[in-house]
């Protein structure tokens, strides 16, 4: 599959299994590193997060227009397919992309308060969903037959937050983990975004699991077009049979 291929019909089609080596990084990527200021100001990834949704702030565009519906096309396809019982998201945002998920049940994870507020309020009347905050997650929850990472990995830019994010995400689930996120190292001008090569760690960290394949993004970057465009693809993983 070329990276200008549709990504329709089943799961199986839409999938190629490639290396899970990065495209090269584009020329969006290409800043200088942040500023020592700006490193100092910024105050942690779940700070970030927490003022940006009391501001008023969303998800970010990837949660909205025809990139959702091109992930939830995605993802609704694969739980069909793989008869996905019950998916968690880690990082789950204000529920924007999840309104066009088609999950027989459903658990969003988040560190910001305001973002599972807004959830429990957007779903209040739908009981295959529940959200918790990362800090008082149920010690008795899951396994999970697919656990979901979307846009959220190149914006953990501590390394200790990256790696427990990563750790948590791969030990929800006991069949299946996507992730849609950009897949290169590179800093950018924002101190909230620093972009990782993740299947690094995945076959370092993670050698129980093995790669499905990858499915390129149907509206890659665009630096003319920002807001409906993104520079991440899905990565699809299964654990290793015993």
């Amino acid at each position: 599959m070329s990276a200008g291929t549709s990504p329709t019909g089943s799961f199986k089609k839409m999938v190629k299994d490639v290396p899970l080596l990065a495209r090269a990084v584009r020329k969006f990527a290409e800043f200088p590193l942040f500023s020592g200021a700006q490193r100092r100001a910024f105050p942690g990834s779940a700070a970030f997060w927490e003022k940006r949704y009391r501001d008023g702030g969303n998800s970010g565009s990837g949660s909205y227009g025809r990139v959702a519906a091109f992930k939830a096309e995605v993802l609704n396809d694969f739980v069909r397919t793989k008869e996905v019982r019950n998916v968690i998201e880690f990082g789950c945002g204000d529920g924007a992309q999840l309104q066009l998920a088609k999950y027989p049940e459903y658990v969003g994870i988040d560190v910001a308060t305001v973002p599972i507020q807004i959830c429990s309020r957007r779903f209040t009347n739908d009981q295959t969903k529940r959200f918790y905050l990362s800090s008082s997650v149920p010690p008795d929850l899951g396994p999970f037959d697919l656990a979901l990472s979307l846009e959220v990995i190149f914006h953990l830019v501590e390394d200790a937050v990256f790696d427990s994010y990563m750790r948590a995400l791969f030990a929800a689930s006991g069949r299946f983990v996507a992730i849609f996120s950009s897949n290169y190292e590179a800093q950018t001008s924002g101190a909230h975004v620093r972009h990782r090569r993740f299947t690094d760690w995945i076959s370092q960290d993670a050698p129980s699991w093995e790669s499905m394949g990858v499915v390129p993004n149907r509206f890659p970057f665009d630096p003319n077009r920002p807001n409906d465009t993104s520079f991440s693809d899905f990565y699809f993983f299964a654990r290793r049979r015993s």
